[in-house]
């Protein structure tokens, strides 16, 4: 029955923070511990002390202050919690090891009488990956008004609730973003192969971030053939400078050969008349 009055309790206490209960919020990166921090006064260590989990007020431990002694629910909340929760018997704070996604949610820490007396909402973000940038071989078939710059896609896989952005600097040139799915997001640049400024790909959540810096040197890879993008209109003027070259080395030699031999047929002519 105090069970039943409990949960009508505190269904009535979650309401927009009644009776001054403040819900503090609490990020974390999953695969790290956090800890709940509460500081109860002494009245209230004379009594126990529940933290409950979720939206069903869920028993996940209890703290007996008078003996100093706690008890862990490790079946409770389907089990998510067995084996990573800690509790401080001094404050009552409680601490989550190895923290996953399906920790996420409202914690409550009630009293022996099922007065609230603090509120936690706990978001655990999933572990950022280092962004790829590779080079769009693609650029290599294109026109060539654009073969002076050099064509990249920043791209991460498997994310949710963060931001994909390029930078020039300090500066945002842009961005794209992504809610709770976990999907596959990228991002692509243009930039031209002499440009000496910084670039840099940044994927971003609320509590972390991680970036891959654009080496030109090497994230631009060449074409087929070794020939690279942006010297594809130079190499044909090259090559058709070279053929005429040729051609014209070939008519001169020809000519100087001409000259030659109908030259040494006069010389000849001219003996035999002579004798």
């Amino acid at each position: 029955m105090l069970d039943v009055f409990i949960f009508f309790c505190l269904c009535s206490w979650s309401l927009a923070g009644v009776f001054g209960v403040e819900v503090k919020p609490v990020l974390v990166t999953e695969g790290d511990s956090v800890s709940l921090h509460i500081s109860v006064t002494e009245e209230e260590r004379n009594n126990e002390i529940e933290w409950r989990f979720g939206n069903g007020y869920t028993l996940i431990a209890k703290l007996f202050t008078k003996n100093n002694t706690s008890k862990f629910f490790d079946t409770a909340a389907d089990g998510r919690f067995k084996g990573r929760l800690k509790l401080d018997h001094q404050t009552g704070s409680l601490t989550i090891t190895n923290s996953r996604s399906t920790d996420s949610g409202l914690y409550n820490v009630i009293s022996e009488h099922g007065n609230p007396l603090f509120t936690f909402n706990c978001t655990v973000y999933g572990r950022l990956p280092v962004p790829d940038v590779l080079f769009n071989s693609s650029q290599c078939s294109s026109s060539l008004s654009s073969s002076q710059n050099c064509s990249v896609v920043c791209s991460v896989v498997n994310v949710s609730a963060v931001s994909l952005s390029w930078y020039k600097g300090k500066s945002v040139l842009s961005s794209i973003s992504v809610s709770d799915l976990s999907i596959s997001l990228s991002l692509p640049l243009e930039v031209e192969y002499q440009d000496n400024n910084t670039y840099s790909c940044v994927i971003n959540n609320t509590i972390s971030n991680q970036t891959t810096h654009l080496d030109i040197n090497t994230h631009c890879q060449p074409c087929s053939g070794y020939i690279y993008c942006f010297g594809i209109e130079a190499v044909i003027r090259l090559v058709l400078a070279a053929q005429v070259g040729v051609a014209t080395v070939a008519v001169l030699i020809y000519d100087i050969r001409t000259r030659s031999l109908h030259l040494k047929r006069r010389g000849q002519t001219s003996v035999s008349n002579t004798d």
